[in-house]
């Protein structure tokens, strides 16, 4: 995979410094424990079916994070404790009217650990998925937010779409 270069960043209220970086394989129990406290702070408490997402995730991430189909950015504060992180899923995509590119990306699991929260973490990392995005000829991005994440986003060019959505 890929590694990007390491940035440090600074918080909005400008006294915190972070490192953002993009996770490499060895960052997996990571990643997934990121996954499984979003769906916690989100209201899910059914033990046994949080384990069972943490494992099929698990696997699932694990063949894309090897072979560039994801990829995750991760901010850290100067001595490694974990503040935050988003994920990038590369989605193959038939070239359409719209965007030749036969890929698009899919912004997932972004979660900032709630001792960060409020210090514009999130934003930084959604910057340099775009940023990525931009250097990789990737041109449209989705993602779905929370209400809470929602604001963030449209103030940094994301549109409500049209998309609908069967569950079979």
């Amino acid at each position: 995979m890929e590694q990007t270069d390491i940035t440090s960043i600074q918080s909005l209220a400008g006294r915190d410094v972070y490192v953002i970086r993009e996770a490499a394989l060895g960052d997996l129990p990571k990643l997934v424990a990121q996954r499984r406290h979003m769906y916690e702070d989100m209201g899910y408490s059914d033990e046994a079916k949080l384990d069972e997402l943490e494992k099929a995730f698990e696997l699932w991430l694990h063949d894309r994070l090897e072979d560039g189909r994801y990829h995750n950015w991760l901010v850290e504060t100067t001595d490694g404790q974990l503040a935050a992180g988003a994920g990038l899923w590369v989605v193959d995509w038939p070239p359409q009217m719209m965007d030749m590119s036969p890929y698009r990306g899919y912004i997932m699991n972004v979660y900032t650990e709630p001792a960060f929260r409020k210090r514009g973490l999130a934003r930084r990392m959604i910057q340099s998925i775009v940023e990525w995005c931009g250097q990789h000829e990737i041109h449209t991005i989705s993602l779905h937010a929370s209400a809470e994440g929602r604001p963030v986003y449209e103030d940094l060019g994301f549109q409500a779409t049209n998309e609908l959505r069967l569950k079979i």
